[in-house]
């Protein structure tokens, strides 16, 4: 397994510009998917290849069979599934630090007018083209999270089935291989489906999110542009 490191370091980031339906769910993409892969998921699975013992002795036969039954390691598919649900958290963090720099630079020209904003800006305000970024990230991590539960499910279904009957040359006839610990994969299996259902359950939630407290600003007449007269922080996130 690879050193998660270096992605969970950005995640962190991306944890101070989120919402906090977004917040849970860097918290359950950290605990039970980064966490579960590297502490004992793939212990489950490293055996996979070498304990895949099929009735013959024919050259080649096991190999194919193996090929057929296990088309891309579901560790590695995991790992691959991790990285692209993250990859548009990445992009937003992206936005958010240009965000962030603008209006520092923004907050410097001001800052003789405006006494509110001499602290330091650590986070940007949710709104404007960055908000938009925002909603298409979490749009494109659904979509894509979606594409890797029916992946899943195509290539291995819900379940691992002890025996796997092989037709495949070079096997001579039918050839019956027998994979190991198939009860303890599954339980993998549904358990990283149902993280995945989950994940996309607050993905919906946090869109809704979204969406309500739009919904209440435009009802209570929230105007960001100006505070007596005068230009605010979230007024300036316009320039990103």
């Amino acid at each position: 397994m690879g050193d998660w490191n270096l992605l969970g370091s950005i995640l962190e980031e991306v944890h101070i510009h989120s919402t906090i339906v977004g917040k849970i769910w860097l918290t359950i993409l950290f605990i039970f998917r980064m966490l579960i892969l590297g502490a004992a998921a793939e212990d489950v699975w490293d055996d996979e290849q070498t304990e895949f013992v099929c009735n013959t002795d024919q050259p080649g036969c096991k190999t194919v069979c193996y090929d057929r039954a296990f088309p891309i390691s579901l560790i590695r598919f995991w790992v691959l599934q991790v990285i692209f649900v993250s990859a548009p958290s990445l992009v937003y963090m992206g936005h958010a630090l240009y965000c962030i720099r603008t209006l520092e630079k923004e907050r410097h020209r001001r800052r003789a007018q405006l006494k509110e904003e001499m602290d330091e800006v650590k986070k940007a305000p949710l709104r404007g083209s960055l908000l938009r970024t925002y909603i298409i990230h979490i749009l494109t991590r659904s979509v894509v999270e979606v594409c890797f539960i029916l992946g899943q499910c195509l290539l291995y279904g819900v379940q691992l089935e002890p025996l796997y009957k092989c037709e495949r040359l070079p096997c001579p006839n039918s050839v019956d291989c027998y994979i190991s610990r198939p009860t303890e994969k599954t339980i993998f299996m549904i358990f990283m489906i149902a993280i995945a259902g989950v994940s996309l359950f607050l993905n919906i939630l946090e869109i809704s999110h979204l969406g309500i407290r739009k919904i209440k600003q435009t009802l209570h007449g929230e105007r960001p542009e100006n505070v007596n007269g005068k230009y605010t922080i979230m007024s300036m996130a316009r320039l990103c």
